[in-house]
């Protein structure tokens, strides 16, 4: 009878070890580069699903034509905080998919800011006027080997332009659009 009951509840024990829910990691240390800019971020976790990505960097900027000398290039701080729903992590665990490094699909709201702080460019006296921009978009970020990953997204959202501080007569909005593909280290 000792035995049987042992055994069930061995057995139990492991049923309910295997019941952990996935969950994203803890803290996150890394950096990224993409086509058009660097940038280092943390993700902190919320909850089992959800991250808070805060990130600082510089995005950059390339243009050219007839009107100049040569082609133009810049590059402007950014500021961002994304929260992260991670939706899929359950389905990927159960694949025997990694989830580590916060490795899944994602919905986040892209909250980003560039300051007229400075401007890195290969023209003189370029100056960008501030805006922020708050953008859904749905990614996914990927592992490759233990620090290395990928990610990309894609999100349409809003933009609004200080314009007044830059001399403008009016603040401007529009459409903005979020299109990201980028490789990264974790440390």
């Amino acid at each position: 009878m000792k035995k049987i009951f042992l055994a069930l509840a061995f057995c139990g024990l492991i049923n309910e070890v295997k019941a952990q829910t996935a969950s994203v990691e803890k803290s996150i240390f890394g950096i990224q580069t993409g086509f058009l800019g660097i940038w280092g971020y943390n993700e902190a976790k919320l909850s089992n699903k959800i991250a808070l990505r805060s990130e600082i960097g510089f995005d950059s900027g390339i243009w050219g034509g007839d009107f100049y000398d040569k082609t133009g290039f810049l590059m402007t701080p950014v500021l961002t905080l994304e929260p992260r729903w991670y939706y899929n992590l359950d389905k990927r665990e159960k694949k025997s998919k990694r989830i580590d490094g916060n490795s899944g699909n994602f919905i986040s709201l892209k909250t980003s800011y560039h300051p007229d702080w400075f401007v890195i460019s290969n023209y003189d006296n370029i100056n960008i006027v501030s805006d922020i921009s708050i953008i859904p978009t749905w990614g996914i970020r990927r592992n490759i080997g233990n620090h290395f990953n990928y990610e990309t997204g894609i999100g349409f959202g809003y933009r609004y332009i200080f314009a007044k501080q830059a001399g403008y007569l009016q603040n401007e909005s529009e459409a903005a659009l979020n299109l990201h593909l980028r490789i990264g280290y974790k440390f």
